[in-house]
């Protein structure tokens, strides 16, 4: 009998050859395979709410219509399984600080800091699996980037609560309809000001809160300035039901903003 396939954990959708843009969508799964979830431990119905809580809800088909509304389509680079089997985007080390409330690469804490995995579980069989394949996968997405166009420019898309979570360690200042999260290495201020532009008729943009930085693979991080890269944090509430409902018609205004940024980047 042959066994199942492994789930997919990842997935590079191609764009146009001459895009340097990879629209990046690392939270927008709830897929948890089966020997994951013997891990955790919620019941059925309190997985599904903090699936609810945890989710960027509809993020991945944000991307993908704005991808097929940009003249140009770009890259999309998607987690196809929760972040509550592993978090692409955090350190796998101590100089992550969500570590502080057990949301380092491995989550052990709920958005409400109740407890999500039994003990001190060993979290490397984890980060094995799944965090250093997914991270190796996007490295060689970013790198096909650089050498097909001369440049690698990383959108990062995300969305978050109107109501600040107790997991947050930076959510008691403003909430706008959409943040943009920089660096200071990979955030030139083209793109900045570009983000800026293109949403500015979403409700309203503001700079790195409730959410800061941005997601770079760390190959290229802080050393290779023709990566580029700018999160966008979309507030829940402009664009569907929470938590954890369905879309609304600020999607497709949301989309369309975001095919306005991608069509901004130079090539």
């Amino acid at each position: 009998m042959s066994r199942p396939a492994p789930p997919l954990t990842c997935e590079l959708l191609p764009g146009a050859d001459d895009s340097p843009v990879i629209l990046h969508v690392p939270h927008s799964a709830r897929e948890i395979p089966a020997g994951v979830r013997a891990g955790i431990l919620l019941d059925d119905g309190e997985l599904e709410r903090e699936l609810d809580l945890i989710t960027d809800a509809h993020t991945a088909e944000l991307a993908e219509e704005a991808a097929r509304l940009a003249a140009v389509t770009p890259w999309r680079f998607v987690n196809r399984l929760s972040r509550l089997v592993v978090d692409p985007e955090r350190f796998p080390d101590e100089r992550e600080e969500m570590r502080a409330v057990g949301m380092g690469a491995v989550y052990t804490r709920t958005t409400h800091q109740e407890v999500l995995r039994a003990g001190d579980g060993d979290p490397e069989p984890l980060v094995e699996r799944y965090f250093r394949p997914y991270a190796r996968a996007m490295t060689r997405a970013v790198a096909g980037r650089l050498a097909a166009t001369g440049r690698a420019v990383i959108v990062d898309v995300h969305s978050y609560p109107a109501v600040r979570l107790p997991y947050e360690l930076h959510g008691d200042g403003p909430r706008p309809p959409v943040c943009l999260g920089t660096d200071s290495f990979h955030t030139p201020p083209w793109l900045a000001a570009a983000a800026r532009e293109a949403f500015a008729e979403c409700g309203g943009t503001g700079f790195d809160s409730p959410f800061a930085g941005t997601y770079v693979p760390l190959e290229f991080y802080g050393t290779v300035p023709r990566v580029s890269a700018l999160m966008v944090e979309i507030r829940r509430d402009t664009y569907m039901s929470e938590p954890g409902g369905p879309a609304g018609p600020g999607l497709s205004r949301l989309a369309s903003a975001l095919a306005r940024l991608v069509d901004a980047l130079p090539g």
